[in-house]
């Protein structure tokens, strides 16, 4: 998603009867509340639906449209909620907006169930897509020419995303607003969620119920994090925060993978790419005390990882995000 500079964005959430009341809450909690008066930019976030009727959802709630489904084409991003049901189909003229979305190459994102949507509409054929843990066997029956990722959070294939379930569907938010308006709003706003701020697309969906032995080893960790993240400059290993644990080095990364999801070492990456973004938000450091703030070493290292987390260079990132403040400022 690549957000204009001189105007809010413009988000669509696509409405039809059948999508879920919690997706639409959560694409509307992230950018429909205004928190400009925090240093978030200002988000247009519309609904848009074929026709103006108020939409039920279950619960006994409804949806009121404020746009057709020709705002799609002014929509910097759009956003599909999951489904209740995920085998009914979508309205044709929801379908065909999509697909016309895609062909001018705005970025469309699906939250849960709403691949279901976009496979639909045939936007998935030959690509990847995830969902829901529970839907993925469903997902590959209903959709054959969908290549099926069973056990990731999110993920992007040529300007679409899919998600997992409903705490997934934050996850995505938060990315798409880190990825295009920097770590520093999509923080202020995982604050005001009270969420974490960021999970990587790659950690697992699934964790097991933790036993009280876990439950103990869990807390171990979480101690071994908070001092990761207070130490970023410092080097760390799977041996050396292992050793902090009190846990041999296999124990300590099997450990952390069954409680969080992802490996040691792709966790500290995550975080120090986040902590490097901050610094080019905030700061005029030079990318190599950038680099050495956020415990890559070197500005070699931290442009390799840079490029793999967020297709770009910390310096490109940093024009970016400077360009878009002074246009927001002006």
């Amino acid at each position: 998603m690549t957000a204009p500079v001189n105007r809010p964005g413009r988000i669509a959430l696509v409405a039809f009867p059948g999508v879920r009341a919690f997706d639409v809450s959560v694409i509307t909690e992230v950018w429909g509340v205004d928190r400009t008066d925090r240093g978030v930019p200002a988000f247009e976030l519309r609904r848009a639906a074929d026709g103006t009727a108020d939409i039920p959802l279950r619960g006994g709630l409804s949806l009121s449209p404020d746009r057709t489904l020709s705002w799609l084409a002014r929509a910097d991003l759009i956003v599909v909620p999951g489904l209740d049901d995920h085998v009914t189909p979508a309205p044709e003229p929801v379908l065909d907006a999509l697909r016309r979305a895609h062909e001018r190459g705005t970025p469309l994102a699906a939250l849960c169930g709403g691949a279901f949507t976009l496979a639909q509409a045939g936007l998935l054929d030959g690509r990847r897509a995830v969902t829901h843990w529970n839907l993925t066997g469903l997902l590959a029956t209903s959709h054959p020419r969908v290549t099926v990722v069973p056990d990731a959070l999110f993920l992007q294939e040529d300007g679409i995303w899919t998600s997992a379930g409903t705490a997934a569907g934050i996850d995505l938010c938060l990315h798409l607003v880190r990825t295009t308006y920097g770590a520093e709003a999509a923080a202020t706003i995982a604050r005001s969620m009270v969420t974490a701020p960021f999970r990587t697309g790659t950690q697992a969906q699934f964790i097991e119920h933790p036993t009280p032995r876990a439950d103990r080893d869990a807390d171990a960790l979480a101690v071994v994090r908070t001092h990761a993240l207070t130490h970023l400059a410092q080097p760390h290993t799977v041996g050396s925060l292992a050793a902090r644990a009190g846990m041999s080095a296999r124990t300590f990364a099997r450990h952390f993978q069954a409680t969080t999801g992802t490996t040691p070492m792709r966790w500290l990456i995550t975080q120090r790419v986040a902590a490097a973004q901050k610094l080019l938000e905030r700061t005029d450091l030079a990318l190599p005390e950038v680099a050495r703030r956020a415990g890559f070493g070197s500005e070699v290292t931290m442009r390799q990882h840079f490029a793999t987390h967020m297709a770009t260079s910390p310096r490109d990132y940093r024009l970016a995000f400077r360009a878009r403040g002074d246009a927001d400022r002006g």
